[in-house]
């Protein structure tokens, strides 16, 4: 888009004459020229060549306007570009129209790579790591990514976190204002934890966890074991060895006969 304007034409030209001066000085040299006029040449010429840039010109606008070196050039024309490759999804203007400061033209999107905002429980922060892998489904198929960033505050009505997912979108499949499911890696890599079903994890009569063990065939005992925190479906503990046989399905089931029957879960 080609924009003109009477503050473009002047910094034009004030380029221009900023830059036969420092050129004409610098060739001079220090020795015949003094300092106070190589220094005001110098600053002159970076002060120009900042304004047009301030404009909008690019820095190789800005070069060949000076290597060509034509007055007449200085008409307050120029090329707009934008500063980086995208998609226009917005150009409310037409040809002709008068541009007021600070009026969106062109509104354009970089989708080859999104910023995918997740929520998690609090709890969950101490063992998130920035860079951590991650993963965003999107019709039934994974796309894998990365943590980039977590947020400080959280969400007043959710109580929930918000980290910002670096996400590649080459396919565009994903587009802004989507939702979408997340898995995010937790923890270090390499660590090793003991993990149940949630549904095997029941409170005792004392308020404490609890799971079932089979100590024979079909016959259980309630062990209390810690528990260190609860992911999605999923809970580490502590208190068990590893390859112990817990009850996984039914628990509850079983809680609730044995407490019918009089037997003290608590005190087996």
């Amino acid at each position: 888009m080609t924009l003109s304007s009477v503050s473009m034409s002047e910094a034009q030209a004030a380029l221009l004459v900023a830059a036969k001066e420092w050129q004409r000085v610098k060739k001079l040299g220090k020795k015949v020229v003094s300092e106070r006029r190589f220094l005001q040449a110098q600053v002159t010429y970076q002060q120009s060549q900042a304004k047009l840039l301030a404009y909008g010109m690019t820095p190789s606008q800005t070069r060949r306007l000076i290597d060509e070196g034509n007055i007449s050039r200085a008409d307050g024309r120029f090329t707009l570009l934008a500063p980086q490759a995208g998609t226009v999804i917005r150009d409310d203007f037409v040809l002709g129209q008068m541009v007021d400061i600070g009026e969106l033209l062109f509104e354009l999107t970089d989708e080859s790579t999104l910023w995918v905002e997740a929520r998690i429980n609090p709890q969950s922060l101490y063992q998130l790591n920035i860079n951590a892998p991650a993963r965003v489904e999107v019709d039934n198929q994974w796309i894998d990514g990365k943590v980039i960033q977590v947020h400080h505050e959280l969400d007043e009505k959710t109580r929930t976190l918000a980290i910002r997912l670096q996400i590649p979108n080459p396919d565009d499949r994903l587009h802004p204002g989507q939702f979408v499911t997340t898995k995010i890696e937790i923890g270090t890599p390499g660590e090793t934890a003991l993990t149940v079903p949630t549904e095997a994890l029941l409170r005792s009569p004392d308020g404490d966890w609890q799971v079932f063990v089979e100590e024979e065939t079909d016959e259980f005992e309630p062990v209390e074991v810690a528990l260190i925190r609860q992911l999605p479906g999923v809970a580490v503990i502590e208190g068990l060895e590893p390859g112990t046989r817990v009850v996984t399905q039914g628990a509850f089931f079983i809680q609730s006969e044995l407490a019918k029957s009089g037997f003290d879960v608590h005190n087996h």
